[in-house]
């Protein structure tokens, strides 16, 4: 069996949790390892796996079938997948919602310009979520959807907040009000605006002399992130931080409340639910089954930016076709 040989850009939480995905999957071998950091101080679970300077990558690009790009979506990502779109087949994790057509556009002139394919806005949402809202809207186009997030830590939102000037550490929940969760589920098909739907709590370790005032009002007022939301920041110590809030668990709900019949009269309710213990863990396997995909996608000549609104649902497992129409048809 001919492995996909991946690549990781990124060895914090998701970058462990891609090299750990990658594992447990026999048709995937992790090659390289690449980072920012000073590579002698990483030291990979996987036995064998080379480590090298993020400034080195162009250099393997004939050693790597997929690079998976494990930074963050506030300043890494915009900038790192357009780069190494056009030099590697990739795939990320972009989630900042608003900005993926913006993400999407980008990276789809470097990979069509490189020949390669490029995975974007892969992982649980945008991502798994994301199949689920199409399919749900396409059995049920008169209705309305839904998607709550949490109780759990973000990555992407607590990386933000870990950006701003005078943090040390942070971590983010986001958490669903549960009236608004309930009534969904009712089949009630309330109007729910963004406040209303979910809450945002933080808690921040603060450098020694930060401003703290600078700091919360940096975080409430965070365009794309907080400031459409009841946010609530505490400020803790590292050692708090550490003792409570340790753990990345997440999850959450994607809903579709519909009706059909001649007049409307009958309801139904379509709901997809993650309860996650670990998010970047999760995010990771979902990656390295993108990575296959984009492996096999320019395997027949594909290019171009792709989401996994285009990928056959069949490409994403290591299972051949007459396996899956034995097993899970």
């Amino acid at each position: 069996m001919t492995k996909t040989r991946i690549g990781i850009l990124g060895y914090g939480n998701l970058g462990r949790g891609v090299e750990l995905a990658c594992r447990q999957n026999d048709d995937l071998e992790l090659t390289a390892l690449f980072t920012r950091r000073d590579p002698a101080q990483l030291k990979p679970l996987t036995e064998g796996v080379a480590v090298y300077a993020a400034d080195d990558l162009a250099a393997h690009a004939g050693d790597i079938d997929v690079l998976i790009l494990c930074g963050g979506s506030a300043n890494d990502l915009p900038e790192q997948t357009p780069a190494y779109a056009g030099l590697f087949n990739v795939v990320d994790s972009f989630d900042t919602h608003a900005n993926i057509p913006a993400h999407f556009a980008n990276v789809d002139a470097a990979a069509q310009a490189g020949g390669k394919v490029a995975v974007i806005s892969a992982g649980w949402d945008p991502g798994m979520f994301s199949l689920a809202r199409l399919y749900a809207s396409s059995v049920l186009p008169e209705g309305r959807d839904y998607t709550f997030w949490g109780r759990g830590v973000s990555q992407g939102h607590s990386d933000a907040i870990r950006r701003i000037d005078g943090v040390a550490d942070a971590r983010q929940y986001t958490v669903p009000v549960p009236a608004a969760l309930d009534a969904v589920r009712n089949g009630e098909n309330p109007e729910l605006t963004t406040r209303q739907k979910h809450t945002r709590e933080c808690f921040v370790v603060a450098k020694e002399g930060a401003d703290q005032a600078a700091i919360e009002k940096a975080i409430v007022e965070m365009p794309n992130y907080f400031a459409d939301y009841d946010t609530t920041v505490t400020f803790i110590s590292q050692e708090e931080l550490d003792r409570d809030h340790a753990g990345i668990p997440h999850g959450g709900s994607v809903i579709r409340s519909g009706a059909t019949g001649e007049n409307g009269e009958h309801t139904h309710v379509i709901e997809y639910s993650l309860k996650l213990d670990s998010n970047p863990e999760f995010t990771g396997s979902v990656l390295v089954a993108c990575a296959r995909a984009a492996h096999r996608l320019s395997q027949e000549g594909a290019v171009g930016c792709k989401t996994l609104f285009d990928i056959p649902p069949a490409y994403l497992s290591a299972e051949s076709d007459e396996n899956l129409r034995a097993h899970l048809l």
